[in-house]
């Protein structure tokens, strides 16, 4: 079985039974997308892994030793980079702030170059998903949100794509730009 293969099996396992927010889909299908975005940029085979497997940590009970101890050092410091402190004493939405500012700073400072592909490849498969109901349902969208204030969505979105922006020609930076643009179009950032 390959990295990838094994990856993808553990990763199907770790999120069975869980579905996305708002569309209802088998969870694994967002890590499933964010690896094949990442693909489009790269062919490193432990970037791919770790796409696959950058939810694990944050939303099952897999543990970053386990992950290092199956995949490796490196796609464990990978998954790493994409999973948030979740505060458990606070609120998710008083939380959010604390959360998103740290995970920048690990993007602003990546261990590896890799980690600012996989966040490109997270963060545009959310952003597609997002955009499509967005498009549905206009501004009620950010009532669903953790974080309801779509100017604080438009910092954190912006910031990304400024600490990512030696990625911007890769389609798949241009397009999370143009999502980005259009969902946050005369939308200060706060």
């Amino acid at each position: 079985m390959t990295l990838f293969e094994d990856a993808l099996r553990f990763a199907q396992e770790a999120h069975a039974g869980m579905r996305r927010k708002g569309e209802g889909l088998p969870f694994i299908l967002h890590p499933m997308e964010a690896a094949v975005i990442c693909a489009s940029m790269s062919s490193d085979q432990e970037l791919l892994a770790a796409a696959l497997l950058h939810d694990t940590v944050e939303d099952t009970d897999v543990t970053l030793e386990q992950i290092e101890a199956r995949f490796g050092p490196r796609v464990a410091l990978l998954v790493a980079s994409e999973t948030e402190e979740k505060h458990p004493e606070l609120p998710p939405e008083e939380s959010w702030s604390t959360r998103k500012q740290s995970s920048l700073e690990r993007l602003r400072h990546p261990a590896d170059p890799a980690v600012k592909l996989l966040w490109i490849g997270d963060k545009l498969a959310n952003i597609r998903s997002f955009r499509r109901d967005w498009r549905r349902r206009g501004n009620q969208v950010w009532q669903a949100l953790h974080q309801k204030d779509p100017g604080r969505q438009a910092w954190y979105y912006r910031s990304i794509l400024s600490l990512t922006e030696e990625l911007r020609d890769t389609e798949a930076w241009q397009e999370l730009r143009d999502a980005v643009n259009e969902i946050f179009e005369g939308v200060p950032s706060a």
